[in-house]
C-alpha cells in the first residue's frame, strides 16, 4: 500500500481537480473530519441517544429521549455558518408530555427570536442555518412511521389531548376527513352526540293562593363510543356503536334546547329539544316538562310530570345502551313538579305542600354522565329541576341535576326555574308556583369527535 503525505493539492491547468475515478470511493480516514466541502442536506446520526441539556454540532443528528429524565434543551450551535445543518428525532414518542425545546443560541429560529418548545409526538425535524434575519430554518418535518399515516380532518373547534386530536361542534358543522389513516383501527372515532335537553313547565296559581308547580325539562339524549386506540375515561354509557370514517363529508346537527312553558297554562307542556347527529348516531330531544296539570313529554330523557299527571318516558326511541331516563311523578294535591329525567338517573319526584300553609319541594332532576372525551371530565345531560308548589310564597326549590352535568334549578313558590347549560344539553327547570312562574330553557346540545393524529 502506497501512502502520500503532502499539505497541499492544487490544481495546476484549468479549475476542476478530481480526486479518485468513476466507481471508486473517495473515504476520511476514522475519525478525520473535512471542511470546506460544504453539505448536501444530510446529518450523520449519532446513535447514543440524549436525555439531557446539551449543545449540538453542525452536520450531527440526534435522538433526543424526554422521557428518560424530563424535558431538556438541546442548544444550536454559536456563531453558525450559512449551511450549517442539525437534524433531531423524538426517540420515543414523548415530547407532548415532556417538551424538548431548541435554544437558539443568539440566532433566530424561522425568523424570530426565540426559542422553540416541541410538543409533537414522535417528531423528527432538520434545520439549517440561513443567514442573519432568518437564522436556523426547518427543511424537512415529519412525525410517525413510513406507511402509518394518521386521520386529517377539519371542521368545528380543534383542540388537541396527547396523541388525540378533538373536534368540538357547539352548533351545525361538517367534520371534513380529507386523508385516512394507513391502519384501518386508526380510523375508527370516539364521539360523543348530546342533544338539546326540554324545556321546563309553567308554575300554576293566582298570587296567595294553592297551586301547582311545572315539572322539570328532560335531557337532551346521550350517546356515547369510545375507539380503543383513543385513550380516555369515558361515561358508564359508552358503547353506542363503533364509527370507522372514511375521506368524506360529515354534516354535523346540534339540537337546541326547547323553551320554557309560560304559567297558568293549565294542561299544556313545554317545548321539547331538538335531535343531535352525527354520522350513523342520532341522539334524541329532551322531553318538554309539564305544565301545572300535566303530563311530561316522552324523549331522550323524559320531562317531569305536573298535579295528577305522568312522567314522560325516556330512551325515546330505544338505543342500547339507553340515551337517558324517565322524568319523575308527581305526589299528591298541590303538588310540586317532578325533576326531569337525566342520562344516568331517573327524575325525582316532587312532594305535596304540607299542612297548615308550608310549601312542597320539587323534584330533583336526574344526573347526567361524565366523560373525559375533551380531555378532562365534563358532566352532561342533567335533568331539569321541578318547581315548587304550595300555600305561601315562599319556600325552597327543587334542585335540577348536578351542576357540573348542565340541568336547570326548578324555582322556588313564585319563582321562575334556571336555564339548562347550553352545549351540556340539560333540561330546564320548571317554574314555581303561587304566583305561577314561566318555565326555563333547556340547554342545547354538543357534538365531541375523537381520534388519533400521530
Amino acid at each position: 500500500m502506497s501512502k502520500i503525505e503532502v499539505n497541499t493539492v492544487d490544481v495546476q491547468c484549468g479549475s476542476t481537480l478530481t480526486l479518485g475515478s468513476s466507481g471508486k470511493t473517495v473515504q476520511l480516514a476514522t475519525g478525520a473530519s473535512q471542511t470546506g466541502f460544504g453539505r448536501t442536506g444530510a446529518v450523520n446520526w449519532q446513535t447514543t441517544k440524549k436525555t439531557a441539556n446539551f449543545t449540538a454540532t453542525s452536520g450531527e443528528g440526534y435522538f433526543c429521549d424526554t422521557a428518560a429524565v424530563g424535558a431538556f434543551t438541546l442548544t444550536l450551535p454559536s456563531s453558525p455558518s450559512a449551511g450549517d445543518i442539525v437534524g433531531l428525532k423524538d426517540y420515543n414518542g414523548n415530547f407532548s408530555t415532556a417538551n424538548l425545546t431548541i435554544g437558539r443560541n443568539g440566532s433566530n429560529l424561522n425568523g424570530n427570536a426565540s426559542d422553540k418548545a416541541l410538543d409533537t409526538n414522535r417528531l423528527s425535524l432538520t434545520l439549517v442555518y440561513v443567514d442573519a434575519t432568518e437564522g436556523w430554518v426547518p427543511v424537512e418535518e415529519g412525525t410517525g412511521f413510513i406507511g402509518e399515516g394518521f386521520i386529517n380532518a377539519t371542521g368545528g373547534t380543534i383542540s388537541q389531548s396527547g396523541n388525540c386530536r378533538i373536534h368540538t361542534f357547539t352548533g351545525p358543522g361538517t367534520f371534513c376527513v380529507a386523508n385516512l389513516a394507513c391502519a384501518s383501527a386508526n380510523n375508527q372515532v370516539s364521539y360523543i352526540v348530546v342533544a338539546g335537553g326540554g324545556g321546563g313547565g309553567g308554575g300554576g296559581g293566582p298570587s296567595g293562593a294553592s297551586g301547582a308547580a311545572g315539572a322539570g325539562g328532560g335531557a337532551g339524549g346521550f350517546r356515547e363510543d369510545k375507539s380503543p386506540i383513543t385513550p380516555y375515561t369515558a361515561s358508564p354509557l359508552e358503547g353506542a356503536g363503533a364509527i370507522t370514517v372514511t375521506a368524506a363529508a360529515f354534516p354535523i346537527t346540534v339540537g337546541g334546547g326547547g323553551t320554557g312553558a309560560p304559567p297558568n297554562p293549565g294542561c299544556g307542556t313545554a317545548p321539547s329539544g331538538s335531535n343531535s347527529v352525527f354520522s350513523t348516531i342520532t341522539s334524541a330531544g329532551g322531553g318538554g316538562g309539564a305544565n301545572n296539570v300535566a303530563d311530561g313529554v316522552n324523549g331522550g330523557s323524559g320531562g317531569g310530570a305536573g298535579q295528577g299527571g305522568s312522567a314522560g318516558t325516556g330512551n325515546t326511541p330505544p338505543v342500547n345502551p339507553a340515551q337517558g331516563t324517565d322524568g319523575g311523578g308527581p305526589s299528591g294535591p298541590n303538588n310540586s313538579g317532578g325533576g326531569g329525567g337525566g342520562a344516568t338517573q331517573a327524575g325525582q319526584v316532587g312532594t305535596a305542600a304540607g299542612s297548615p300553609a308550608t310549601n312542597g319541594i320539587g323534584g330533583a332532576g336526574g344526573a347526567g354522565a361524565t366523560t373525559n372525551i375533551t380531555g378532562s371530565p365534563v358532566g352532561y345531560a342533567g335533568g331539569g329541576g321541578g318547581g315548587a308548589g304550595g300555600d305561601i310564597p315562599v319556600g325552597p326549590s327543587g334542585p335540577g341535576g348536578p351542576a357540573s352535568d348542565g340541568g336547570g334549578a326548578g324555582g322556588a313558590s313564585g319563582q321562575p326555574g334556571s336555564n339548562g347549560t347550553d352545549n351540556r344539553g340539560g333540561g330546564g327547570g320548571a317554574g314555581g308556583a303561587n304566583p305561577g312562574k314561566t318555565g326555563s330553557a333547556g340547554g342545547s346540545g354538543i357534538v365531541v369527535i375523537r381520534y388519533k393524529f400521530q
